[in-house]
């Protein structure tokens, strides 16, 4: 007979059985008594979205409608044209001043935060800003006069120079049977020259009647873009709330305000230019110091850090700037020697091409975040539209354009004519 067999189970024999519940976990009935947490107060809550690394809520996006995109967008293309084409100058100096504006905005700030009335620290602003620029030229005028006056007083012999030397010259032709003449009646090429200016005396007078012009209507359009400047600059706060309403609203953060990114926008270009006129005159002027110790050109030894001085501040005027910089230096240079004036005029020439093929696009593409092609593009337009003065503020204003559009970018969205919104780039 076959021994039934029992399974084996958790009981046996002189056991009491299991009681088939699951044994109390102490880790459960402590959580258990624990009373129930809170729930976190608004309080906390702001404390904690305070903290540093939290992340600002995103901002939602504004939707474009279709009708907007049909008939304003256009017209945001074509009302700046016609402005440009019927009232170019206007725009003009509405741009600079607010150009100005936006670069001493940050100063002006600053003072009007140490208990000064606004008003008070635009005016302070801007006698500090006088004083500044009458100092530089304190300095700068001080060589300058001093080779002038050299200049002035050593003409008559220069001159006599070269008339001897021309009266070589022609002795030399005539021996030797070419016949021109360098003399003749006994008048020089510099006699003959000074008859020449006399009989255009006329000319000339006709001239300085429309320089006189000229320069009296850029005084008057300086006058007003420095009035318009400081209106823009006392009535700051109010022009960035309404630059607020009309843009889409951003995060709440400096990062992310507009009024302070045109401000960031005016300022990176300020530190850009301030770089790139010291790489520049700091060259030139170690240049100019070098060519002295060689003896190719004695003064530049002496005169390298006026001279360069120069050339930096004369490096703020795009295009003419930087040949206005090498006119002194290479005047000095020509009454000292022809062949110095020749290495001289050499030397600035290959700073030109330095400066503009490398020095100026890699700086501000860096300071303004824009591709040096870009840059160049800017420059370009902006001699085209308005000469010097439109090519000077072309970086500015192609940065604070740049602003605008990531700006937008951000926070609008233009109503697809499929499926849902689309971003506006």
């Amino acid at each position: 007979m076959s021994e039934e067999r029992v399974p084996q189970s958790s009981v046996g024999v002189g056991t009491v059985p299991a009681d088939p519940t699951p044994a109390p976990d102490p880790d459960v009935d402590a959580q258990a008594e624990a009373p129930p947490s809170e729930a976190p107060t608004p309080e906390e809550v702001e404390i904690a979205d305070d903290g540093e690394d939290a992340p600002p809520p995103p901002v939602p996006r504004t939707v474009i409608p279709r009708w907007v995109q049909l008939v304003l967008l256009p017209l945001l293309v074509l009302v700046p044209w016609i402005l440009l084409v019927h009232a170019g100058k206007v725009v003009l100096l509405f741009l600079v001043a607010s150009l100005i504006a936006l670069l001493l905005n940050p100063i002006v700030g600053l003072v009007h935060r140490a208990r000064v009335p606004r008003g008070l620290a635009v005016l302070l602003v801007y006698l500090g800003f006088f004083v500044v620029m009458a100092g530089i030229g304190v300095l700068l005028a001080n060589p300058i006069s001093n080779q002038v006056t050299v200049l002035r007083d050593n003409l008559p012999t220069i001159v006599d120079h070269a008339n001897k030397s021309l009266a070589s010259v022609q002795n030399y032709f005539n021996q030797h049977g070419v016949h021109v003449q360098f003399i003749k009646q006994g008048s020089t090429a510099l006699d003959t020259l000074q008859e020449k200016v006399s009989k255009a005396a006329g000319s000339l007078v006709s001239f300085g009647g429309d320089l006189l012009t000229k320069v009296v209507s850029t005084g008057f359009d300086i006058v007003i873009i420095f009035v318009l400047s400081i209106y823009m600059l006392v009535y700051g706060p109010r022009i960035g709330e309404l630059a607020r309403r009309i843009m889409p609203s951003g995060d709440g953060t400096p990062a992310d305000d507009y009024p302070t990114l045109t401000q960031h926008a005016v300022s990176h270009y300020v530190r850009g230019q301030l770089a790139f006129s010291c790489i520049m005159g700091t060259t030139a002027g170690l240049s100019l110091y070098i060519l002295g110790v060689l003896g190719v050109f004695p003064d530049g030894r002496t005169y390298a850090i006026a001279f360069g001085a120069f050339l930096g501040v004369m490096e703020f005027v795009p295009y003419i700037g930087p040949f206005l910089g090498a006119v002194p230096p290479i005047l000095v240079a020509l009454f000292t020697d022809p062949i110095t004036a020749v290495w001289v005029a050499l030397l600035f020439l290959g700073l030109q091409q330095l400066e503009g093929h490398v020095v100026a696009p890699q700086i501000f593409s860096h300071s303004l975040r824009i591709n040096p092609l870009l840059v160049i593009f800017a420059l370009l337009v902006g001699q085209q539209l308005d000469g010097i003065v439109g090519a000077l503020i072309a970086l500015p204003t192609i940065s604070v354009i740049r602003e605008t559009v990531l700006y937008l970018s951000r926070h609008l969205s233009l109503e697809s004519w499929g499926k849902g919104p689309g971003p506006l780039l």
